[in-house]
């Protein structure tokens, strides 16, 4: 656990090295929408696409790219009420955002049912008010339905969780409609690639590894 002096300068160091990415991203093409978060427009059917907030949404992007079937990952915001919202807005809390991100997939290499497994291990579902060290309404856990099928399977999985956790919290994470998706700055998208000292720094500080291992056990590397 990490006192409250701490985990404000994990959160101070977290937007620092934002801002860093920031300048060396100005004059690169990319080709994630930059700016201010313009609408992600997806090439797959909603079949194929998954949105899920975890909390910081560096860690859930290299999460969710290790796994099998997952054809890219893009960080974004979604949720709010503001359009066009930037990372600087969406962090202080204002917009009604979750750091979120948007998982495109081929559904004859990986279910979305599956897809769900991988989040339930990436996040405390037991923390309504953030994640880790990351507190406030835009880093809470929450899966975002863009059907009823995958609406259907979200709740299955939640309660099958209930039945099985093996921790003895109440499960806070909610399950909601999907809404507008916004595409993150480019320096956001796969930032634990493109700085991978300041990444780790950052997420051992925040504490979410040794979190994870503590209400799931050991990672299992297909996971």
């Amino acid at each position: 656990m990490y006192d409250r002096m701490s985990v404000e300068n994990i959160n101070r160091t977290k937007k620092t090295v934002a801002v860093v990415g920031l300048c060396l991203a100005v004059g690169f093409a990319s080709l994630i929408t930059q700016g201010n978060g313009t609408a992600q427009e997806s090439p797959a059917t909603p079949s194929a696409r998954a949105t899920l907030a975890g909390g910081c949404f560096w860690c859930m992007e290299e999460a969710f790219e290790k796994v099998d079937g997952v054809t890219s990952v893009v960080s974004g915001y979604i949720g709010g009420t503001k359009t066009d919202p930037t990372y600087e807005q969406v962090s202080s809390g204002g917009t009604g955002h979750y750091e979120a991100i948007e998982v495109l997939y081929d559904p004859e290499r990986v279910t979305y049912r599956h897809l769900l497994e991988v989040f339930w291990r990436n996040v405390d579902p037991t923390d309504g008010s953030g994640q880790f060290c990351d507190k406030g309404s835009q880093y809470r856990a929450a899966i975002f339905y863009h059907n009823e099928d995958e609406k259907q399977l979200s709740e299955e999985s939640k309660k099958a969780l209930e039945a099985s956790k093996p921790f003895p919290e109440a499960i806070a994470t909610q399950i909601l409609p999907a809404s507008m998706f916004y595409a993150a700055e480019g320096y956001h998208q796969d930032y634990y690639k493109k700085n991978p000292v300041r990444y780790r720094y950052y997420k051992w500080g925040c504490g979410r590894a040794q979190r994870l291992e503590e209400l799931w056990g050991p990672p299992d590397k297909d996971k």
